[in-house]
Order: C-alpha cells, then sequence, then structure tokens
C-alpha cells in the first residue's frame, strides 16, 4: 500500500469544446465536378497510363480512380446496349498487376511465362 498523503489534493476540471478551423472546408468529403472526373477518367483509358500515378498527382487514393473508370466504362456500355452513342471507349480484356508504385497492365492473352519474366524484372528493378 501506499502512505497516505498529508497534503490537500486540488483537480482542475478542462473542457475541450471542437470548433471548426477557419479555412476548413465545411464538408466532410470532397465533391468533384463531372467535368473534372470526365478529364481525369479519360487520362486514365489512354494506353499506357498509370492509374496510381494519376491518382497520386491529384490527391485521391488509386481506389477512387479505378471506381469512376468501372463506372465511366459501365455507363458507356449501357449507352450502347441503348443504342447511344458512347463517348468513352470500351477496354479490351486486360490484366493489371501492382507492384509498388508500378502497374504491370498486359492483355488477357498474354503468354503467363513471359508475364511472369516481366514482374521478375520489375521487381528486381
Amino acid at each position: 500500500m501506499s502512505a497516505p498523503s498529508s497534503g490537500t489534493r486540488t483537480f482542475h476540471m478542462i473542457e475541450a469544446v471542437a470548433e471548426r478551423l477557419e479555412g476548413a472546408p465545411r464538408q466532410l468529403r470532397r465533391r468533384w465536378s463531372d467535368e473534372f472526373k470526365s478529364q481525369v477518367v479519360a487520362e486514365a483509358l489512354e494506353p499506357g497510363a498509370s492509374v496510381s500515378a494519376i491518382a497520386h498527382r491529384i490527391g485521391i487514393r488509386p481506389s477512387q480512380l479505378f471506381a469512376w473508370r468501372r463506372d465511366a466504362l459501365d455507363h458507356a456500355a449501357s449507352q450502347r446496349s441503348a443504342g447511344e452513342v458512347a463517348s468513352a471507349r470500351p477496354a479490351a480484356p486486360v490484366i493489371e498487376v501492382v507492384i509498388g508504385d508500378i502497374v504491370v497492365r498486359a492483355g488477357a492473352d498474354v503468354d503467363e511465362a513471359h508475364l511472369q519474366r516481366v514482374i521478375r524484372a520489375v521487381r528486381s528493378a
């Protein structure tokens, strides 16, 4: 047991009140315009484009850009099925392998041994 204290103890009550900092956004979620999303998705659909690099450059997570791209392609597919002209081009079957900041894209018909050699080369670089 500890020895009894001979002095009196004082306690101070501290109240913390959260306030919005000046200049802080009023919303927790950012809102991106449809025009901005279209421009970024078009860039991500270019052959050889790195979705991860584009996302990093504009300050979002790659998964967000992949979702925007998927939504745009789904929308384009639904427009094509309805007979309307689609603005986004259809994506050929592609295998994407993310290794750190590098994205390796290959057609679905690529030789497995060749793809393995490419992945080993990227990892060793």
